[in-house]
Order: structure tokens, then C-alpha cells, then sequence
């Protein structure tokens, strides 16, 4: 076939270029590959560069070896089952029928199963693509491997993705093989049970951002409620009560009005279900009781809520950079300055304007800030390199700093403004006030929570102590049996 799909991923100066894909050393493990599309070519490369003898298996030798490494044999199929022990089969389901002929060849080797269904093959088939290979090959042990790993890990190595390779089969001594093949690429190798577990592994691939579903629609709902509210306050009130059209404000000022309370209220969900959680481990007496599946849900579900939350935050700040730059602006301030003149006013000066909006630019600067740092430590590079008293220090404090500072921040703007009259249009109250809701209460929980009374209870219940008395903490008389006892 011609065309962009036939370029190969790794070119051929790249693979001589690399001293490492050159030569390989007469003693190296021997392993089989079947197939030379992309991730056949990538895995040669990678398994190569780890130490490894390769024979690529390929039903045209001839045309596809110059996009291999020098290093790595290239030879027809038959040729290439014949020495290794460990072969993978880099090839589409539809295609492993062509393998039938190899049968006797293949008979006792492992056969690693890299391949993935499309969803419309994983919904049609009732087996796994690694449970249809065995089938074929009865005589052989096959293994669910690499199919999460892409092609382009391959190539620039674990470092850049995912490190973890989940695997299964029904033979612990196959998988033991494989595994010492994974960890010689540099990848981690984790255990997924038997075979049957190869349809769940297949699907890995197939899920789109399966963690961000309710994240994203919660806020998509938030920001569409918030976007409508303030349309109905500052567009469609001025429009049909003084007849002014301000329908040029939907396209930045109304969403930039909007973006603040959205990376607010999710902020703010991000801490309430904690609250909640100490709430009722303080009215349940224990922690041995499980939470709520709605509540366990929220909780798995903080990380994404934060980081919605920072990029409606950034957002909010690049449209406010953007504001002075449009021509409403522009027009603002030369009508302003004409009213200044007609009204005879050399100066105009309001002392608690110019310090509200000091204070407010200042808190808005400093809870971005901290949000960014949580954002930061929450990527897995920077996690892993804390240890859990940092890591909680930076989630858990400082993201309650930046709670305060954004309450600040939003109060700070709205000021006044929810006591006069003029700013309730359509008898609806300005938007801050309704975005103060849950982030007061949180802030006043926690604060409760620090109390004396409530927080001793509350560590004792988190260390093991139960209201109904049923943990008991004593030390046995004896001292033989004192020694067994675990003291963790």
C-alpha cells in the first residue's frame, strides 16, 4: 500500500543513527515478533536498544526489512517462530487465522497478544482477542501484554509515558517470562489474573477520559447556569426595560463574569465532601462504617473538580488581561472622560474605589497563585517526588488557603453591591452572592471542625476509637502472647 499510512514511525537514519540498535550482542535473549506495521517496528526498536536478539516474522522480507533496525533479523514467518521462545504477535484479529499453517512451530511457545479491538469489535465479540488466538492455538501460552503501551512510548521510551504494562494469562510461569521482558524495557509490569481478565485489559484503551465524565458535566451545568443567570441580568434586563442593546457583552464580558463562578463553586466542591465525611465519622462514633457510594464517588473524584477549577481560574484571568484591548473599553473610557468635562470635574478620585480594586487584583493574584501550585503537585511526576506529609500539606492546607483567598477575593469585589436596590435586576441578587453559598459553609465547617471539642474526637475516631466501644485497646496479661501481639 501507498500513501502517508505506509511512512514508517522510526525512519531508517534514526534507527542507524542510534549505536544501540546496531549490533547486538551473540548472547542476548532471543525474542520473535509477527507483523511490521508501526508497532511492530516500534517494538523491534525499543526490545533492540533493551538487549534483545530480534526476528521479525513478515510475509514480504524483502520490502520491509530496510524499515527495521540493522540489528533486528528480518525473515518470513515459518524462519522466524522457529528459536525464540517468546513471541509477539503484532497483528489484527482478522489476520491471526493466517498463522494456523504455523501451528506445529508454535506449538509450546508464548505467544504475546499485542493487539487492540476497535469499540465496535469490543461491543461485537463476546471474546477477547487474546482468548480468540488461544483458541486457535491450543497448544500454545498466550499473554495479554502492551496493548495500553503505544507506539510512540515505544520509541521515546518510558520516560514520556505511561511505565505501567498490565498483563494476564492462565500460566504464572509465562507471565514471569514476560514480565522479566517488560522490565528489561524499562516498563512495570502488573499482574490482571488470568486470561478471562484480557477482555478488561482491551478495554483499557477504549475509555476516554473515564475518570472526567461528572467532572466535566458538573461543570459544563455550572457554567451554563451562571452564563444564563448573568445573560438574564446584565443583557436582557437592560434590553427590555431601557430598550439598550448590550448583546456584545456575550461574547467576552459574560463569559469572563461567568468563569469565576464556575472555578469558585468547583473549588469549593472540591473540600465540602471532606467536610462532610468528618461529619458523619463524628455522628457515626467510627470510621469502620463505608461512606455513601455518592459521597465515595465525590471523593475519587476531588483531583478533576481542582483542576477544572484552575483552568476556569486561568481563563478568567487571560479574559480579564483581554478586556482592556476591545473597543467597548476604549469607547468607555472616552465617554467617561467627555462626561468628566461636561460635568466640570478637573479630578475625579474616589478613594475606596482605588483601594477595593487594589486589594481585590491582589487577592485574585494570590489565590491563582495557589492554585497553581496544587494544580502542579498534583501531575504524577511531581507527586511521586513528595512525600505524604507534603503532599497533604499542599492539598489539603494550602488548598483551604486558596479557598479563603478566592472567598476574599469575591467578596472584595462584590463589596457593597449586595445591599443596594439597583443591583438587583429582575429582583434577582448579584451573582457573587450565590457563588458565596457553599464556600462559606465549607470555611465555617472547617472552622468549627478545629475546635477543640470536635477535632480531639475526631483524631481519636481516625486512630481506631469507636462510640459503641467495640475497638478495645488493651494489652494482654500474658506476657507470650504480649510478644505476639502486633503493635502497628
Amino acid at each position: 500500500m501507498s500513501g502517508e499510512m505506509d511512512k514508517p514511525l522510526i525512519s531508517r537514519h534514526l534507527l542507524d543513527s542510534d549505536g544501540s540498535l546496531a549490533e547486538v550482542p551473540s548472547e542476548a535473549p532471543k525474542v520473535g515478533i509477527l507483523g511490521s506495521g508501526d508497532f511492530a517496528r516500534s517494538l523491534a526498536a525499543r526490545l533492540v536498544s533493551s538487549g534483545f536478539s530480534v526476528v521479525v516474522g513478515s510475509r514480504n522480507p524483502k520490502r520491509t526489512a530496510g524499515l527495521f533496525p540493522s540489528a533486528a533479523q528480518v525473515t518470513f514467518q515459518a524462519d522466524a517462530v522457529e528459536s525464540p521462545d517468546v513471541i509477539f504477535v503484532a497483528m489484527f484479529r482478522e489476520h491471526y487465522s493466517s498463522l494456523c499453517g504455523l501451528s506445529d512451530q508454535l506449538a509450546g511457545k508464548i505467544l504475546v497478544d499485542v493487539s487492540n479491538p476497535t469499540e465496535q469489535e469490543h461491543l461485537r465479540h463476546h471474546e477477547s482477542n487474546a482468548e480468540y488466538l488461544a483458541s486457535l492455538f491450543p497448544t500454545c501460552t498466550v499473554v495479554k501484554a502492551f496493548n495500553v503501551i503505544s507506539a510512540w512510548t515505544l520509541q521515546s521510551g518510558p520516560r514520556d509515558g505511561n511505565r505501567q504494562v498490565p498483563m494476564c494469562s492462565d500460566q504464572p510461569e509465562a507471565k514471569r517470562t514476560v514480565s522479566e521482558v517488560v522490565r528489561a524495557m524499562g516498563f512495570m509490569p502488573v499482574d490482571m489474573g488470568s486470561l478471562a481478565s484480557a477482555r478488561e485489559v482491551e478495554a483499557m484503551p477504549l475509555r476516554l477520559l473515564p475518570g472526567w465524565k461528572v467532572p466535566a458535566l458538573l461543570a459544563l451545568g455550572l457554567f451554563t447556569f451562571f452564563y444564563v443567570y448573568n445573560f438574564i441580568r446584565d443583557v436582557l434586563q437592560p434590553y427590555v426595560r431601557d430598550g439598550k442593546s448590550k448583546f456584545y457583552k456575550l461574547p467576552v464580558s459574560v463569559v469572563n463574569t461567568t468563569l469565576p463562578c464556575v472555578a469558585y463553586v468547583l473549588l469549593s466542591l472540591v473540600y465540602l465532601p471532606g467536610v462532610l465525611a468528618a461529619a458523619l465519622q463524628l455522628r457515626r462514633g467510627t470510621k469502620y462504617r463505608r461512606f455513601p457510594d455518592w459521597l465515595d464517588h465525590w471523593l475519587q473524584h476531588r483531583k478533576q473538580l481542582g483542576l477544572l477549577s484552575f483552568l476556569c481560574a486561568a481563563l478568567h484571568a487571560l479574559y480579564s488581561f483581554c478586556l482592556p484591548l476591545g473597543r467597548v473599553n476604549r469607547y468607555e473610557v472616552v465617554n467617561l472622560a467627555i462626561k468628566q468635562v461636561l460635568a466640570n470635574k478637573s479630578h475625579l478620585w474616589i478613594e475606596e474605589e482605588v483601594w477595593r480594586m487594589e486589594i481585590y487584583l491582589s487577592l485574585g493574584v494570590l489565590a491563582l497563585g495557589t492554585l497553581s501550585l496544587l494544580a502542579v503537585t498534583s501531575l504524577p511526576s511531581i507527586a511521586n517526588s513528595l512525600n505524604w506529609r507534603e503532599f497533604s500539606f499542599v492539598q489539603s492546607t494550602l488548598g483551604f488557603v486558596a479557598l479563603v483567598l478566592s472567598t476574599l477575593h469575591t467578596l472584595t469585589y462584590g463589596w457593597t453591591r449586595a445591599f443596594e436596590d439597583s443591583h438587583y435586576k429582575f429582583y434577582l441578587p448579584p451573582t457573587f452572592t450565590l457563588t458565596l453559598l457553599v464556600p462559606c459553609v465549607v470555611i465555617l465547617a472547617k472552622a468549627l471542625f478545629l475546635l477543640p471539642c470536635f477535632s480531639r474526637r475526631l483524631s481519636r475516631i481516625r486512630r481506631g476509637w469507636e462510640k459503641d466501644g467495640a475497638a478495645k485497646f488493651m494489652l494482654p496479661m500474658d506476657h507470650a502472647l504480649a510478644q505476639k501481639t502486633s503493635h502497628v
